[in-house]
């Protein structure tokens, strides 16, 4: 009896660590695609930024579900914020992103298939569109002015799509192998 705890323990020890280690891949690869090819958006009054972040985001949770998604999103960008000058937007960051990862990661878990995809990134673009507008209408208290931010986050939602549906199905295939 006692062998079959210890088997049970470890299957469940397994499992955690190999939990933790993809989310912490996760979270290096949010951070390293908001940080390594981002733009400042030029027509933003207060600032604004696109990146490929969204990419391993979606990724992460379409494939290892919505706690993965949540935690490897608002922890990967809400670093990035932290560190490069955005400060004062990371809390907000680690919440709305944290909240777009767990939306994706809930509907692809419980819808399957390419369609649901397109479905949850849309439910993505709408967390980040109103999470940024109420964001920076309480750090300028000015709820006008975050219109403008609209644009650059579907754009920044539109690019990350259109790569993460291009190469979703072979990188899930090829997770399922290794997993």
């Amino acid at each position: 009896m006692s062998e079959t705890k210890t088997a049970v323990k470890a299957t469940s020890t397994t499992e955690q660590v190999k939990s933790l280690t993809i989310t912490a891949f996760g979270i290096a690869l949010v951070y390293v695609f908001t940080w390594l090819i981002n733009i400042r958006l030029p027509f933003a009054p207060n600032g604004g930024l696109i990146h490929l972040g969204n990419v391993p985001l979606f990724i992460f949770a379409i494939i290892f579900g919505k706690k993965t998604g949540a935690i490897a999103g608002g922890v990967g960008m809400g670093l990035f914020d932290l560190v490069s000058g955005w400060t004062l937007w990371a809390p907000f960051t680690f919440i709305i992103v944290g909240l777009m990862g767990f939306a994706m990661g809930l509907i692809t878990e419980k819808k399957k298939g390419y369609g649901w995809y397109v479905v949850a990134m849309a439910a993505a673009c709408v967390i980040k569109i109103a999470g940024y507008y109420i964001a920076e209408g309480i750090i300028y208290g000015n709820w006008v002015t975050p219109v403008t931010s609209i644009p650059g986050n579907l754009l920044q939602i539109g690019v990350a799509a259109v790569i993460v549906l291009i190469v979703i199905v072979p990188l899930k295939k090829a997770a399922n192998k290794l997993l």
